[in-house]
């Protein structure tokens, strides 16, 4: 077999496995659990789950999307999260090698993706998720700084400042929406998640990953509106989708100017 295959077909698959941990970190975080302890149990009548029914995927099809026990349904976010956590991955290997720029790429998706879960599920996005996020990104860009011979000024402070600028430009629109709509329009979270988008992709990427996710959330809005619904919805999947469209694309500000400006 070819290792550019074999590699594809193993990172896929440990992004199976990661994408299974991280529905469990975005599950629990919220509701103060812990992310260790008690073992993986059905929540509806807390069934220990046997190692067979925690295969990524497939234990989701073989038990037909339902508990073995109570045969209560499994929500499809578990396996959809596990194959998007997969296929990101994949996709950051085919991009990037196997290189550092891999590696800060699945950090960055890792952290998006519980920052996803935790967000569909509870409208929370984790404080210590981005803490984390961040502390790691900042390290690998530290690293990457240092073998490419880059100032560690530029490597570390520029993209503290870009996260502090993306930060308070989101703070400030909120403030202005909350004041026009005479309601909360965002939630702190989001504005936290923009510093962490800002550190990796920058502060004018960041500005444009506003823009992107309003646009890909404005039908869902509308719908809402229409259905009478809460008209709640969580913003922070809409920003980590955003920025990941933005990472892959290799999208920049020139590159959105000279379509605007053709």
């Amino acid at each position: 077999m070819n290792l550019e295959v074999f590699n594809g077909i193993m990172i896929f698959i440990i992004g199976l496995v990661l994408g299974s941990f991280y529905n469990v970190v975005g599950y629990r975080l919220p509701n103060n659990m812990s992310i260790i302890f008690p073992a993986s149990h059905c929540p509806n009548c807390n069934h220990k789950l046997k190692f067979y029914e925690l295969i990524p995927v497939i234990s989701y099809v073989f038990l037909k999307g339902k508990c073995k026990n109570c045969k209560k349904r499994i929500s499809i976010f578990y396996p959809f999260f596990e194959l998007l956590t997969a296929s990101l991955f994949l996709l950051s290997y085919l991009k990037f090698g196997l290189s550092l720029k891999f590696i800060i790429s699945i950090t960055f998706i890792s952290i998006l993706i519980i920052i996803s879960i935790s967000d569909v599920k509870y409208y929370i996005i984790p404080d210590e998720v981005l803490i984390i996020g961040s502390i790691l990104i900042l390290v690998e860009l530290a690293i990457d700084s240092i073998i490419n011979n880059i100032n560690l000024f530029n490597g570390i402070v520029i993209p503290i400042l870009n996260g502090l600028g993306a930060f308070c430009v989101l703070y400030i629109f909120k403030v202005l929406a909350d004041a026009l709509f005479k309601k909360e329009s965002l939630g702190g979270g989001d504005i936290k998640l923009l510093f962490f988008i800002g550190l990796l992709i920058g502060f004018d990427m960041s500005i444009v990953t506003i823009f992107i996710a309003s646009f890909i959330a404005l039908p869902l809005s509308i719908i809402s509106l229409v259905k009478n619904d809460n008209n709640i919805l969580p913003f922070g999947p809409y920003l980590s989708l955003a920025a990941i469209i933005i990472i892959f694309s290799d999208l920049n500000l020139n590159m959105i100017m000279d379509f605007f400006i053709k």
